[in-house]
């Protein structure tokens, strides 16, 4: 793949030369690795978020990044219907070995590797979890944490919010897929079907959510508030919650985006928010474009 560094000057979005939304974060060895969906914009309406690959870039000073191509391209999943149709992603690394989970419209895979830059490959040749076999829909955005006793957990959705423990192989789930039970005090209003009708809730669960640990916290961030979206987060002190409900970390402002989906990553002492925005010319809801902010966590480790 082509490879090339780019400095920014005006350094949001911290991506310049295309068109980048979904960002995931993973540090390996020392250099931090940026993935992102990559959007096709040659049509003036171009829904639904036409996205087939995922690139990834590098950084060792979140000054400078190396662009290493598109790494993964949805031709590698046999089993996917509509391959112009993709979503968030997210890689993981356990026992040397590289997992890379995407999704389209209702199903989720995963693809594995040697290297952190691939090559890849669909590691079962079906998906990891369709929402055609079961009653629930919206399975989309899936994130991943191993922990440190060994356990990972993977969760996703939209409008509700599934999670499943991984086996040790990380290519297949270990006991049921379960749906959290969202209550104002968990993520700021009842899971969609138990909403009222007019009622105003503190805030409302979307979709795009980024789980991990840090110390001896569990976060879940995630795109809230429906259309247009800012990024809300809960937190617990276990892997399956219970989980009480933060606040908003991004409110609503001018990002030239109805949607947004974060990744959050310490690196080098310093904590960084990844976003996607549509503030690249020409861009806009339809043509995102990643950036990040640099934060500290409060004492309590709350944002």
């Amino acid at each position: 793949n082509k490879c090339f560094t780019q400095t920014n000057e005006n350094y949001n979005p911290v991506i310049k030369h295309m068109y980048t939304c979904d960002p995931s974060t993973i540090v390996d060895n020392g250099t931090f690795y940026l993935v992102t969906g990559v959007e096709k914009t040659d049509t003036p309406y171009n829904w639904p978020f036409r996205i087939n690959s995922w690139h990834i870039f590098s950084s060792t000073d979140m000054k400078t990044f190396k662009d290493h191509g598109p790494i993964l391209d949805a031709s590698a999943f046999k089993w996917m219907t509509n391959k112009s149709e993709c979503w968030a992603s997210q890689i993981v690394k356990k026992d040397g070995k590289y997992y890379w989970y995407v999704c389209d419209w209702g199903n989720i895979g995963v693809a594995v590797s040697d290297n952190i830059l691939g090559p890849y490959h669909d590691a079962i040749g079906k998906p990891l979890i369709s929402s055609k076999d079961t009653q629930f829909k919206g399975y989309i955005d899936p994130t991943v944490y191993i922990d440190d006793d060994g356990r990972a957990f993977l969760y996703w959705g939209n409008p509700n919010i599934y999670y499943a423990e991984l086996n040790e192989d990380m290519i297949s789930i270990k006991g049921e897929v379960k749906k959290l039970e969202q209550t104002v005090n968990s993520f700021g209003a009842p899971n969609p079907d138990k909403r009222v009708k007019g009622e105003k809730y503190k805030d409302i669960y979307t979709e795009g959510p980024w789980f991990y640990k840090r110390k001896d916290n569990y976060y879940l961030l995630y795109a809230a508030g429906g259309v247009p979206e800012h990024i809300a987060y809960s937190m617990s002190k276990s892997p399956v919650g219970p989980w009480k409900y933060m606040g908003e970390i991004m409110p609503l402002q001018d990002t030239d985006s109805f949607t947004n989906h974060c990744g959050v990553i310490d690196y080098k002492g310093n904590s960084y928010f990844f976003y996607h925005t549509g503030k690249l010319p020409e861009g806009g809801g339809f043509g995102r474009s990643v950036a990040v902010e640099q934060f500290e966590y409060n004492a309590d480790g709350t944002f």
